[in-house]
C-alpha cells in the first residue's frame, strides 16, 4: 500500500470514528464542534485524493486507447 493510498485509508478510518462519536450522542458542545471540524477537514482530504485517483485513471485509460468516460 502506497502512502497516499495509506493516508486515505487512515483517514476514512477516522472519519468513521468520528460519525460513531457524534451519532452517539452524549458530547458537550465543544468537543462536538471540534470533531464536526475534524471530520469536515478530513471528508475534504478524502474527496481531494478521490478526485486525485480518478484523475490518474483517465490518463491510463487514455494512455490504454480507452473511453475515460466510462
Amino acid at each position: 500500500m502506497s502512502g497516499k493510498s495509506g493516508a486515505y485509508e487512515a483517514n476514512m478510518k477516522r472519519l468513521q470514528e468520528i460519525v460513531d462519536t457524534l451519532s452517539k450522542g452524549g458530547l458537550q458542545l465543544d468537543e462536538m464542534m471540534r470533531l464536526y471540524e475534524e471530520g469536515t477537514a478530513l471528508s475534504a482530504k478524502c474527496r481531494k485524493a478521490l478526485d486525485e485517483y480518478e484523475a490518474r485513471l483517465v490518463v491510463i485509460d487514455k494512455q490504454n486507447g480507452g473511453n475515460a468516460d466510462g
